[in-house]
């Protein structure tokens, strides 16, 4: 999870202000409690700073050069339409609810697929758009979880993964592009980390991916008639993680990544006959995040996480050799995707000075195009802080980094910090654009600073798995000596740190909180745990495996002990300085109940502790008016405590 922490922020509109109101009101779905009224003088303030936009690409359509969107114009993110780079962004569906994984039918581009829940509580449903019609075709059953889906080459069917049959497990199955009550289970499967990876060119395949973790995963080869399957990529010597499977042009083989025999994952190709691999990018030091066969099988392009930046390469499958690319602006893009003419890329692309906005780039041409103009609330951006990349030396030598944001010139004197701490674990921050956050950074003077502590992803799978199980306070102590760094630094406060994080980092939050509390002024807490047993007894069951290998099984007296004795709702009574809680009630990921705990035991120190909850969200805000009031909160919060 990226940045939760006031970026549960990147896509949002003002909060609601009554005629003639001098406050800031919360709306229905929002529980307050602890919090002060906001003076609406604070939304004045920072309501620029709210209205921000991002724009991602979803899909290329196949016959025309159009593309379809996923942007926020009203409380939450849709559906659009866009006909050539800089046109109009016509908005195709219209839900409370947030939109998303948007994908053409990829023969004809007469529909198209998308998912959606309620209430942010991620039992995504499949739905079918219309373009003759304008109507919209549930898929599947309106009650399971059902991810990752993926059209048939020949578009007439969508395989996805389903925990119908148990609420737990995720099984395959099949459903008529056209016929909803064709939808039927091809494979049963144990556990809840399995997805469809691609349909094999003749539609009588799957490749599917079995996640038992972050550090490690299967690829299997199933066939679609009789469920039957065949696992490519046996058990090895130590865990091995691969992703993003993909079939060649001609069916015998498949791309993938993989970190076998390496601390980075690589672009491989895998003989289907033979089960054995080939390693396409032999010379890369790091991670190949996400990559994309062109139609004709040609060329494949791929994204490297380098240093944090993404770097696009564009290997030729024929040769296996890199081809000259144009330079893209520096910072973070996703979703890459071939247009059917095999010359021409789409993707979402950020900087520091911008929100996420669709592109694309002809290889043949070097021409590189943007689709869309977010919103940035009429603020000029380009003079938005650019990250410093910075590094520590941790409590065992270790070198962590990090990213710091210096508020402007204009602020004299040592600056407060914010320490952000990204979710995941198994995450990175990466040198984007920051959203809200930079109202602090611009307007309020504090230094912000986005640490990639042991664990995170981008550095090698040694350092992901370094605070697994035991070595969970290993990251704890990472943070601590940041803060002894910021001590070191001229023109920062050490007086005056906040830390703050979202989900893991939510937990990382308290963790600090109480470990450390007399090095902190504040604290913010987003749909963070704060005890990994009740986490892992009470997170959804498809989810429950997958986090015990991180996290350690609980059910495993020995580490029950040691999950206890570090938990921060065991150990609140050591914290004294503020703690804002935020939290989701229809949470599948971190109940809110875990938020809750925390509260009820904090407050008993007498500590001041502000409490919101979204009845209507679930793992962080995606609603803009819920999104509004915690930011305009969170910004009474800041000056409360940190500022004064």
């Amino acid at each position: 999870m990226r940045k939760l922490f006031l970026v549960v922020a990147i896509l949002l509109v003002p909060a609601f202000l009554p005629a003639q109101s001098d406050e800031v009101v919360p709306n229905e779905n929002l529980v307050v409690e602890g919090v002060p009224k906001i003076p609406a003088s604070i939304a004045e303030a920072a309501g620029r700073y709210s209205e921000f936009r991002s724009a991602t690409f979803a899909s290329w359509h196949p016959g025309r050069r159009e593309m379809l969107i996923e942007t926020r114009f009203a409380d939450t993110a849709q559906v659009h339409k866009v006909k050539f780079p800089g046109g109009a962004r016509s908005q195709l569906t219209f839900y409370p609810d947030r939109v998303g994984n948007a994908l053409y039918e990829p023969v004809h581009g007469n529909s198209f697929l998308f998912m959606k829940d309620v209430g942010g509580g991620e039992f995504f449903q499949l739905y079918r758009y219309d373009f003759a019609t304008g109507d919209i075709a549930l898929l599947t059953d309106g009650k399971s979880r059902n991810t990752e889906p993926r059209w048939s080459y020949q578009g007439d069917r969508i395989a996805y993964g389903s925990t119908k049959r148990s609420g737990k497990d995720v099984d395959l199955w099949i459903v008529g592009a056209a016929d909803p009550a064709s939808a039927r289970m091809v494979a049963q499967m144990e556990g809840g980390g399995w997805s469809v990876s691609d349909w094999s060119p003749d539609g009588k395949q799957l490749l599917v991916m079995n996640s038992v973790s972050a550090a490690e995963s299967y690829v299997w080869l199933v066939d679609v008639a009789s469920g039957k399957k065949d696992l490519l990529t046996p058990k090895a010597t130590e865990t091995v993680a691969y992703s993003n499977a993909r079939f060649a042009k001609d069916g015998k083989g498949a791309y993938l990544t993989s970190d076998q025999d390496s601390e980075f994952q690589r672009l491989v190709y895998l003989d289907l006959a033979a089960h054995k691999t080939a390693v396409l990018t032999p010379q890369l030091k790091w991670d190949v995040d996400e990559f994309d066969l062109s139609k004709d099988g040609r060329w494949i392009a791929f994204v490297a996480n380098e240093d944090g930046i993404s770097v696009l390469h564009v290997l030729d499958t024929k040769t296996n050799k890199e081809i000259p690319v144009p330079r893209i602006p520096v910072g973070v893009m996703f979703g890459i995707t071939w247009r059917d003419n095999s010359r021409e890329v789409g993707f979402a692309l950020s900087t520091a000075s911008q929100p996420f906005d669709a592109y694309s780039l002809d290889m043949a041409s070097g021409k590189l195009e943007r689709w869309t103009y977010s919103e940035t609330g009429g603020l000029n951006t380009s003079g938005f802080a650019e990250p410093q990349l910075i590094h520590w030396k941790s409590w065992d030598d270790r070198s962590i980094s990090g990213f710091l944001y210096k508020p402007p010139a204009k602020f004299a004197g040592k600056r407060p910090v914010i320490v952000a701490i990204h979710g995941g674990p198994e995450g990175q921050t990466r040198p984007d654009f920051v959203g809200r956050d930079n109202y602090y950074i611009n307007e309020l003077g504090i230094a912000v600073i986005y640490p990639n502590v042991r664990g995170s992803t981008g550095y090698g799978k040694t350092f992901q798995k370094l605070d697994n199980g035991f070595l969970r306070e290993g990251s704890y102590k990472d943070i601590n000596t940041l803060l002894d760094w910021i001590q070191t630094q001229p023109d920062l406060d050490s007086g005056k740190v906040m830390i703050t994080g979202g989900s893991y980092g939510g937990f990382m939050t308290l963790a600090v909180a109480t470990n450390y509390n007399d090095r902190i002024c504040c604290s913010v807490d987003v749909v963070g745990p704060s005890n990994l047993v009740t986490f892992l007894e009470h997170t959804s069951g498809y989810r429950q495996d997958l986090r015990r290998v991180e996290y350690g099984d609980e059910r495993d007296p020995k580490m029950r002990e040691f999950l206890e004795k570090i938990a921060p709702a065991n150990n609140a009574r050591n914290i004294t300085k503020p703690l804002f809680v935020i939290a989701g009630q229809n949470d599948p990921r971190v109940p809110a109940s875990e938020s809750a705990q925390m509260v009820q035991v904090v407050r008993k120190n007498g500590t001041p502790v502000w409490w919101l909850l979204g009845k209507d969200e679930g793992h962080g805000f995606a609603k803009k008016k819920n999104r509004d009031y915690q930011f305009y909160a969170t910004v009474m919060f800041v000056k409360e405590y940190l500022l004064k």
